[in-house]
């Protein structure tokens, strides 16, 4: 499986999503060498953050739910829309990737395989999550998506929108599914906040998506600076710091 699912309190109906923290890859047609793609890696991988989201677990009074990507996002990218509405087809970062931060190949064209890595990771990833929320609002009456991930400090290549501000914490949200409480809860344990810049949206699954209100959800989009050493490095003081910062918006739920 490409996904793990990390059990919280049955009472809890907040998910912590973590996409973007692996560097784990398997056979899925990429074409530079162990350096280049290295170095992709390094780029493209939000570090720690699924470190960032297990010490927020631990820490907070009632444990979240956590659903972890075990898969680099070089395999298939599961926070992409499967279709041509999808923006960063623009960058050659749809949910197969084929081109990589800074315009590299990572891919030649090939439809079969791009069916096949959906097919195999992709589509269960987003079953996955699906049946999470599902189970979370049978039990609870909704779920809370707290999506996890960081941005590099200096703009990279591929991003669309690399002109705007880049605050030490980034809230993404979308119009339907991010209330105004969970927002003002955000801005209020994350102290140096921006919404929407450089990255927009957050991840609500396609079966919910604009239709139902009994799932919130907002994007943490966590600039590197703040935790950690530049690209691919280790971790720093900061990254405690965040984690119960993360813990107290999951406290702050109602």
């Amino acid at each position: 499986m490409s996904q793990e699912i990390i059990p919280g309190d049955p009472g809890s109906p907040v998910i912590l999503h973590v996409p973007h923290a692996s560097r784990e890859l398997i056979g899925s047609g990429l074409l530079p060498g162990p350096a280049e793609i290295a170095e992709e890696l390094d780029h493209l991988t939000d570090a720690h953050t699924d470190v960032i989201a297990s010490r927020a677990a631990g820490a907070a009074a009632r444990r979240p739910w956590t659903l972890v990507n075990r898969l680099s996002r070089l395999v298939v990218d599961p926070e992409r829309f499967p279709g041509d509405d999808e923006e960063m087809l623009a960058s050659g970062m749809g949910p197969v990737y084929t081109h990589g931060y800074a315009g590299r190949r990572l891919r030649a064209g090939d439809p079969d395989r791009d069916a096949a890595l959906l097919k195999d990771h992709f589509l269960p990833y987003a079953e996955a999550m699906t049946t999470l929320v599902s189970r979370r609002i049978a039990a609870t009456g909704r779920a809370v998506i707290i999506d996890v991930h960081s941005y590099a400090t200096e703009p990279l290549p591929y991003e669309l929108h690399r002109d705007g501000p880049r605050p030490p914490v980034c809230l993404g949200t979308d119009p339907v599914h991010t209330p105004d409480w969970l927002l003002g809860a955000a801005e209020a344990v994350f102290p140096e906040t921006g919404r929407n810049s450089p990255f927009a949206g957050c991840y609500v699954p396609l079966d919910y998506w604009g239709r139902d209100r009994s799932v919130s959800a907002v994007m943490i989009e966590i600039r590197r600076d703040q935790y950690m050493r530049e690209p691919g490095g280790e971790p720093g003081a900061g990254l405690d710091r965040l984690a119960r910062s993360l813990a107290a918006l999951v406290d702050a739920v109602p």
